[in-house]
C-alpha cells in the first residue's frame, strides 16, 4: 500500500512537468518556424526587389529560400501564413511577438492549441 502511495505521489509530480515540457517544446518549434519564415521572406524580398506590402506566397519561398513549407506541431501546413513583405508571418493567426511577449504568450498558446 505504501508503494502504491509513493508511486501516486511521484506521478502527481512528474505528469504536470511532462505536460509543461511538451508545451514548451511545441512553442519553441513554432517560434523557430516563424523566425525561419521571416528570414526567408527577407531574403526573397532583397533578391527580387520587393517593396514593403508586396504579397508573398509559399511558392515564392520554397524550395529556394526554405526546403519546404513548415508544418505546425499540432496543426496543418496551412496554419502558417507568410504574410506580405514587412508584415510578420503568423501561426494560426498569432505572430512571433504574441508568442514571445510574456503578457500575450499564454493567450497565444491557448489560441494556437499548443
Amino acid at each position: 500500500m505504501i508503494v502504491v502511495l509513493i508511486i501516486g505521489i511521484l506521478l502527481a509530480i512528474a505528469v504536470p512537468n511532462f505536460i509543461k515540457a511538451r508545451q514548451n517544446s511545441r512553442l519553441q518549434t513554432v517560434v523557430g518556424n516563424l523566425k525561419q519564415i521571416e528570414s526567408a521572406k527577407e531574403q526573397f524580398a532583397m533578391d527580387k526587389g520587393k517593396a514593403s506590402g508586396d504579397a508573398v506566397a509559399w511558392s515564392d519561398l520554397t524550395p529556394t529560400y526554405m526546403k519546404k513549407q513548415p508544418v505546425g506541431p499540432v496543426g496543418a501546413p496551412d496554419d502558417y501564413v507568410p504574410a506580405a513583405v514587412g508584415a510578420e508571418p503568423t501561426f494560426k493567426g498569432k505572430t512571433l511577438s504574441d508568442f514571445q511577449d510574456s503578457a500575450t504568450q499564454a493567450a497565444a498558446i491557448a489560441a494556437a492549441g499548443l
